[in-house]
């Protein structure tokens, strides 16, 4: 771990934002979980929320040009598990969903705790999804086609939810629990050791102003190699 590479982590984990996610119900494409993952590493998305397909998304973990670990996946049996789940915790919930009561994808506000709601890439957002979500959202078609693919219209949605974060200041400092960061960060600077730690229940060492180990408690000094 370079101070260098040290600091690209850091800054990164601090953009990072704990109230903007992603409900993913059975987007199960590899290409498109990939896509979707790389767009919301970009716009800062801490974790999202999957229903169903896991095998799918640890493949297109995988793959994805390197987003994983830095996006979190949170697994969900039942959309109505996931939704109740975000609601308790004060998300509203803005499904990519034509109806007669959808909205311009850039009205709803998304400085609000906000879940994306994205369905299937062949059917959309089912009827229950829909049913469960606070608002409905349209992106403008002036075409032919009526639909983008999922991830292309999941990233539209997330830089306008980008864009007005940063013009409410929301990207300037850090917003994560201050706990959560620490173990992030060392999960992302060492991933191998992190997983020991949680294998064998021991908790992260400090790490150094630079990103070194100030102790490794899998040598036998305790002492960073």
């Amino acid at each position: 771990m370079t101070p260098e590479r040290y600091a690209t982590l850091s800054a990164a984990l601090a953009r990072r934002q704990p109230d903007l996610t992603v409900l993913a119900d059975n987007v199960h494409k590899p290409h498109n979980v990939a896509a979707l993952m790389r767009s919301c590493d970009a716009v800062g998305v801490f974790e999202i929320h999957a229903v169903g397909g896991a095998a799918t998304f640890r493949r297109a973990v995988g793959i994805s040009g390197g987003t994983a670990p830095w996006v979190k996946v949170r697994r969900h049996a039942a959309i109505s598990e996931a939704a109740s789940e975000l609601k308790t915790n004060g998300f509203q919930i803005v499904a990519a969903h034509f109806s007669d009561n959808a909205m311009d994808y850039r009205l709803p506000d998304y400085t609000r705790p906000t879940a994306l709601l994205l369905g299937a890439e062949l059917y959309g957002v089912s009827e229950q999804a829909a049913a469960l979500a606070d608002l409905h959202a349209i992106l403008p078609m002036r075409g032919l086609v009526a639909s983008l693919n999922v991830s292309v219209a999941a990233a539209l949605f997330l830089y306008e939810a980008a864009r007005q974060r940063e013009a409410a200041g929301m990207y300037v400092q850090c917003r994560l629990p201050p706990a959560v960061y620490a173990d992030t960060l060392f999960e992302w600077c060492y991933p191998g050791i992190a997983a020991r730690c949680r294998e064998k229940s021991v908790a992260y060492p400090p790490l150094t102003s630079e990103g070194e180990l100030g102790a490794n408690p899998f040598t036998a000094s305790g002492r960073a190699p």
